[in-house]
């Protein structure tokens, strides 16, 4: 069966999208929820505009994060610690690196888009990817230095 979504319904589309379904999925859940309406001519058109503004947002969200890629890449973070025996005393968090980029670029990146395995401790350079939107990358180095007396703290 054929609907039109009126709102973002996850793993389906989003508003403005004509999808097959189930027909006992669209009666009994996105029909009496309101997430979706019968896919009539008044009705793709209504939800034409919706859609099209949509595809404009995401156009300008996918260049901005093209732009921002290229200001990214390469990009090398430098963080002070502490250490004994190249071990650091306070590990390097995706939310110290993302806060780092966000003041250094000017871009709001949150902490969940800075993807290392598991926070570093320890001394030396270390790759870290930050997801800026769907299959768009930057990949930057984050440099952990021993501090000394006379270092920067940061």
């Amino acid at each position: 069966m054929q609907v039109l979504l009126t709102q973002t319904v996850e793993k389906l589309g989003q508003p403005g999208d004509v999808v097959n379904v189930a027909p006992g999925y669209a009666r009994n859940y996105l029909l009496p929820k309101g997430l979706a309406v019968e896919p009539t001519p008044h009705n793709v058109q209504r939800f034409q505009k919706t859609r099209e503004k949509r595809v404009t947002e995401m156009k300008e969200r996918e260049e901005q994060a093209k732009a921002l890629k290229q200001k990214l890449d390469g990009t090398v973070l430098t963080f002070y610690r502490k250490s004994h025996d190249k071990k650091i005393y306070s590990s390097v968090r995706p939310e110290e690196i993302a806060s780092q980029l966000s003041e250094q670029f000017r871009a709001e990146i949150e902490k969940g888009r800075v993807r290392i395995e598991s926070p570093i401790e320890a001394l030396g350079r270390h790759p870290v990817k930050i997801e800026l939107y769907k299959d768009i990358t930057a990949e930057i180095r984050v440099e952990v230095v021993e501090e000394s007396p006379s270092s920067h703290v940061g």
